[in-house]
């Protein structure tokens, strides 16, 4: 999924810098050159979502002549309190970003309010549905949209790898905050887990136990989330033999390594990230991308 974002990036940003033609009325075209903006939720190397959107932008920096990137990563309250995302669009724009990339649902209404602010910026808010005519909270604004991979699929084909390699019944999700966008993807999992469940394996729905533990947030904040690692081996210590993580990190394919090594037989599943496998090699089940 993250190859369909990249490729996406590249056809968004191509066409910006190439004409105005937008369905959406999109602010003039820039040039030749294009600088575009990125604010990333947690560190641009975390293994995980941040990192898989850094890295689509060094596509996109190689693939499209005259583009330039400047981004800002830990954009959250805890690493930045009393700043807002707004701003820190803002700082961006000062940089000479004319394309901003807002790469959170946690960042939705302040993406909004930049969008508002800045007519002639466009915007790019990844997940969400504000400019979805049937989205939950539909807001039209001429220069920006939403974009998001249909990672249901994956997080369902996730749950069918749990179930079909669990030798317990119980599996285990690492979850992050609780918003429609992470009660959509753990309830897929959870599908999924039921129908190879039920459907390959023959084996009675009440045998299969799906636990979820939301930490609160979408990585480790100490604190003020509960601890993922903590999570992943309280999960491990009770009998669940998979977990499938929901989270921005590595904690479940990184506990489950420390449980193998120690002769447990466990297996974990992780987000976001392609090479998030290298940190589990042998206890990872694959990775929804």
């Amino acid at each position: 999924m993250r190859k369909v974002t990249k490729l996406f990036l590249l056809s968004l940003v191509v066409a910006f810098a190439a004409s105005a033609g937008w369905a959406q009325s999109a602010p003039p075209a820039a040039g030749s050159k294009l600088t575009i903006g990125l604010v990333m939720v947690g560190p641009y190397n975390d293994h995980g979502w941040s990192q898989a959107n850094y890295d689509g932008m060094q596509y996109v920096l190689a693939k499209v002549p005259g583009t330039k990137l400047v981004y800002i990563d830990k954009a959250n309250s805890a690493d930045r309190p009393g700043t807002t995302v707004s701003q820190l669009g803002e700082s961006l724009v000062a940089q000479g970003a004319k394309m901003v990339i807002f790469s959170s649902d946690d960042m939705t209404d302040e993406a909004i309010k930049f969008a508002q602010d800045h007519k002639d910026i466009f915007v790019v808010l990844t997940s969400g549905s504000q400019q979805w005519k049937d989205g939950k909270d539909y807001q039209p604004l001429p220069n920006m949209i939403n974009i998001m991979g249909k990672m249901e699929y994956m997080k369902m084909i996730a749950g069918v790898a749990a179930a079909m390699t669990t030798k317990t019944g119980k599996i285990g999700f690492l979850g992050p905050l609780i918003n429609d966008e992470t009660r959509r993807l753990a309830s897929s999992a959870y599908l999924g887990a039921r129908y190879a469940w039920v459907n390959y394996l023959k084996k009675d729905p009440k045998d299969l136990q799906f636990n979820i533990t939301w930490i609160g947030f979408w990585f480790n904040i100490p604190g003020v989330t509960s601890d993922p690692t903590q999570v992943a081996d309280d999960f491990f210590n009770t009998g669940f033999d998979v977990v499938i993580s929901g989270i921005d990190t590595t904690e479940a394919v990184a506990e489950a390594a420390k449980y193998t090594a120690q002769g447990k037989q466990v297996w974990a599943v992780p987000y976001d990230y392609a090479k998030a496998l290298d940190e589990g090699k042998g206890v990872s089940l694959g990775v929804p991308y």
